[in-house]
């Protein structure tokens, strides 16, 4: 099993995909700190870590016990949050995960969210909709996660 730590802007959908991922029910809940999840070893970081480039550093910190880092970009969301090659300072595995792909106008709101992935870094590409339980089940073969049942 992989740990993952899962990066992204507030609100693209990091915490739901963490709910969903270990098969719990979807509740809203703002990720206010780092969230460790002990079962499945899974790392959610606030949006703030993201979106602030002050706290960069506890992005990197927390990395350090990752085996994968997770790149997170909403179909919804067309701030570019990720910069080129945002993931060169963690010398880790990049996957990227588009989100909420239930909300996407047209195919080009997902490729624009993919090739924001991958310019920051992502080498394999993820499309999810955690709230219609779509593409989960390829990202938890992945991670190797095994939803509680």
């Amino acid at each position: 099993m992989k740990k993952p730590i899962f990066i992204g802007a507030i609100g693209c959908g990091k915490t739901t995909l963490c709910q969903r991922l270990q098969g719990q029910a979807i509740v809203y809940n703002k990720t206010q700190v780092v969230e460790f999840y002990q079962h499945n070893r899974m790392i959610d970081t606030p949006g703030e870590f993201m979106e602030h480039r002050n706290l960069y550093s506890a992005l990197t910190i927390t990395a350090v016990d990752a085996d994968v880092v997770v790149f997170l970009q909403s179909v919804s969301d067309h701030r570019q949050t990720f910069s080129p090659g945002f993931g060169s300072m963690f010398p880790k595995d990049k996957i990227g995960i588009v989100t909420k792909t239930d909300l996407a106008k047209d195919q080009k709101d997902i490729d624009w969210a993919a090739k924001q992935l991958k310019n920051a870094g992502a080498k394999k590409i993820f499309y999810v909709s955690a709230k219609d339980n779509v593409g989960v089940t390829e990202v938890n073969a992945y991670l190797g996660i095994t939803p509680d049942e």
